[in-house]
């Protein structure tokens, strides 16, 4: 058993949808304000530039991360 706990592939597609839509990110296990980190990456002009935003709930400690432009988890 990993100690890092995890967001089910549901409750991280509902995560997405409030970010999409410019809502503030609620932890749907706690109902509280995530915290949110924006973490860069990759290489610009190497064709994998990557934009992409932590959602952490600091209640639960749950995250997830996704990349904001293709809006997919990473």
């Amino acid at each position: 058993m990993s100690g890092a706990a995890r967001y089910d592939a549901a409750e991280e597609r509902w995560l997405r949808g409030q970010v999409r839509a410019g809502e503030v990110p609620v932890c749907p296990r706690c109902d509280v304000t995530m915290t949110r980190r924006e973490i860069g990456g990759g290489s610009f002009g190497l064709g994998y530039d990557r934009h992409r935003e932590w959602l952490i709930c600091p209640r639960c400690k749950r995250s997830a991360i996704f990349d904001l432009r293709r809006g997919t988890r990473t």
